[in-house]
């Protein structure tokens, strides 16, 4: 597949924060026994995780958490404050950080710009696969939230006459990944298509302004343009991943209740947005900048917000199919920096300890 060149925005590094441990965490650390994940000495999903040892704890006068419109609940929890109630008695600080796509999310993580970010399943194993030192620790949705866009007078109707054509996708998020599989599905070369590697905001704009013939999309964005006209051509929920709500191990490590926190506020903000979808709708329209229409559609009918939190079979068995593309397309170097990513990637116990 050829990919046209561009510079995409990345969000500067920025020092890691001075964390406090109390003697406790020492032992917590010690008990959680999370290292790189280059050094290959990662646990395996299922193994005892940071968020089973009750008695460990750590501070941090900042938690750095993202926020994106792809992921509903963060939208509820920082609208309701949740996060701050919780933690300002600790005191710790909140920090959200937006982020425009799962890469994006990704680089912010790697970067220790944030402490716990939100990417689509693809993208979190991407990130392992390449040396990321990150943990999945819940799951906030199982969405359709990938779909192939075409403008309303196109005459693509088939994935197949995407062989020649330009098309817009975000490498690195599940959009580019359900392209591929949509094509190798179709039976199309990858090679014969030529993808223009942008921002999910600006593959829509370059959808509308004929830049491109085609556009994987990502909602709410995508209901959008939909609302506007687009037409969704090529669906299959098969191909999208789950929302991964991701932590890196050095925050595991000296923050494990802190991190324990967050994923019992998750909890609590998926029982609300399930009791109350009119009015999650509401908020990611005021985010997202959408008509109230689009939102409760991205809500109501392209966002599974009732899924089990944790992390586990289910979830690799979905990965297990898209990290032989990784290799195909050359993302990641071999088949087994994808097993082991596979093998290292999931963190259940604090999801198991928040549904308890």
């Amino acid at each position: 597949m050829r990919i046209a060149p561009s510079v995409p925005t990345r969000r500067a590094g920025r020092p890691r924060r001075a964390r406090a441990l109390t003697g406790l965490a020492v032992v917590a650390v010690s008990a959680l026994a999370l290292t790189g994940c280059v050094a290959g000495e990662n646990s395996a999903s299922g193994g005892t995780g940071a968020g089973g040892d009750a008695g460990g704890g750590s501070s941090a006068d900042t938690l750095s958490i993202d926020f994106a419109t792809y992921n509903p609940l963060s939208l509820v929890i920082k609208e309701k404050g949740w996060l701050e109630e919780e933690l300002t008695d600790e005191g710790v600080e909140v920090e959200w950080v937006q982020s425009a796509g799962s890469n994006k999310a990704n680089e912010a993580l790697r970067a220790e710009a944030i402490d716990i970010g939100s990417t689509a399943g693809s993208a979190a194993l991407l990130a392992r696969a390449n040396g990321s030192p990150i943990k999945t620790i819940s799951l906030y949705s199982q969405p359709e939230w990938s779909a192939l866009v075409v403008p309303a007078d196109s005459e693509i109707t088939e994935v197949s006459q995407l062989e020649g054509k330009n098309v817009a996708a975000t490498k690195g998020t599940d959009p580019y990944f359900f392209l591929i599989q949509a094509l190798e599905e179709a039976g199309v070369d990858p090679a014969d298509v030529t993808v223009q590697n942008l921002q999910h905001a600006d593959g829509r704009s370059a959808l509308e302004n004929g830049s491109v013939d085609a556009w994987s999309g990502l909602d709410p964005i995508m209901a959008g343009a939909e609302q506007a006209g687009a037409t969704l051509f090529y669906r299959n929920v098969d191909f999208n991943t789950y929302g991964f709500l991701n932590a890196t191990e050095s925050f595991l490590e000296e923050s494990p209740e802190l991190a324990q926190t967050v994923v019992d506020v998750y909890e609590q903000a998926r029982t609300w947005a399930l009791e109350n979808p009119e009015e999650t709708a509401q908020i990611l329209a005021d985010v997202a900048g959408l008509d109230l229409e689009v939102a409760t559609t991205v809500i109501e009918e392209r966002s599974n917000l009732d899924v089990d939190p944790v992390p586990g079979q289910a979830q690799l068995d979905v990965l297990e199919k898209v990290g032989p593309i990784f290799v195909e397309t050359g993302d990641v170097r071999d088949q087994a920096a994808v097993d082991q990513a596979l093998s290292e990637l999931l963190e259940p116990s604090f999801a198991e300890k928040a549904v308890q």
